[in-house]
């Protein structure tokens, strides 16, 4: 038990460390090479703080623990609005966020009513999957065309300046701290897997249960720390940039390159309680960015206990179960 404690508690470190190294290499290099704040913050940040999601999620669902695999994959999207998001506005509260924001979120709002739909089948097939990676594709190109005609709401562009706060002085360390990130990710995802399978197992807690809550959180440590450093630094669009755009990645690209690689049988415990979690703290973010312009303390007091009380629940069922 000792040991499958110490691969989970290194299997964090290693994604935590590998994805800042991955995301803070990449945007330099991406620099170097004269490619646009714009296009950086879209593609490069969103599918670099979403890896530690992605290689976790393929570990998972080839290694014959599927409910691993999409429980990540929902469980950090919840966890995403609930506790990131909660926790960044309880630091600082979050006011005169762009219109960019707003479209966003009702992206992520219709992207996750089509894993609600899907979760209603017994498997998500790689038909699904291939169809989500044709929408992901989509959403990038018109992303970067809106963007690029609207000065003012230029979000994806501001999530790129956040990582630019540490200089990378040396033209060689980009790519040799990208390489290292990836590699932090590979053993990390590798150990946080088999590690919280093992104690899973042994306490009879359901692989779903820890997907949800251990490995979602864990593999969202990136958009965390990313959440905690622009809330203190007042940078709102950045904060609802880096939560709204990782949910859109990690259904479109996580979920769908996974089950390209390995179709998912989807338990009842997804249709009944935890998409509709996810999909019920989507549409309370979206109404509030649509009802008020400053989300206030209170809100992410709210969001923080109804995290808490979203775990008590999913660990007593689960155990229960």
């Amino acid at each position: 038990m000792l040991h499958d404690l110490m691969l989970v508690a290194a299997g964090l470190v290693l994604l935590f460390v590998g994805g800042e190294g991955l995301v803070r290499g990449s945007v330099a290099m991406a620099e170097r090479l004269g490619i646009s704040k714009l296009l950086i913050g879209l593609v490069i940040v969103g599918f670099g703080t979403s890896t530690p999601e992605l290689l976790v999620s393929v570990n998972a669902a080839l290694d014959g623990a599927p409910e691993i695999a999409l429980g990540n994959v929902v469980g950090s999207n919840i966890a995403n609005i609930l506790l990131i998001t909660g926790l960044a506005i309880v630091i600082m509260p979050i006011a005169g966020w762009p219109r960019t924001a707003v479209r966003e979120a009702v992206v992520a709002t219709l992207v996750a009513l089509v894993l609600l739909v899907l979760v209603q089948g017994a498997v998500i097939g790689r038909a699904e999957g291939g169809g989500m990676l044709v929408v992901l594709a989509g959403y990038l190109v018109t992303s970067y065309m809106l963007e690029r005609r609207d000065r003012a709401a230029r979000m994806f562009q501001r999530e790129a300046e956040e990582f630019e706060d540490i200089p990378i002085v040396r033209a060689w360390l980009a790519p040799v701290l990208a390489i290292a990130g990836i590699a932090a990710l590979v053993f990390g995802a590798d150990m946080l897997v088999e590690g919280s399978v093992s104690i899973a197992r042994a306490y009879g807690v359901p692989d779903a249960v820890i997907g949800l809550s251990l490995v979602a959180v864990g593999t969202s440590l990136p958009e965390l720390a990313t959440a905690i450093v622009a809330a203190i630094r007042r940078h709102t669009d950045v904060v609802l940039g880096n939560v709204i755009g990782s949910n859109i990645f990690n259904i479109l690209a996580i979920l769908g390159v996974t089950v390209v690689l390995q179709p998912i049988e989807v338990s009842a415990r997804f249709r009944q309680v935890d998409t509709p979690v996810m999909m019920a703290a989507t549409l309370a973010l979206l109404a509030l960015l649509f009802a008020t312009r400053r989300i206030g303390r209170l809100w992410g007091g709210l969001m923080l206990a109804a995290y808490a009380a979203y775990m008590v629940v999913l660990f007593s069922n689960g155990m229960a179960g």
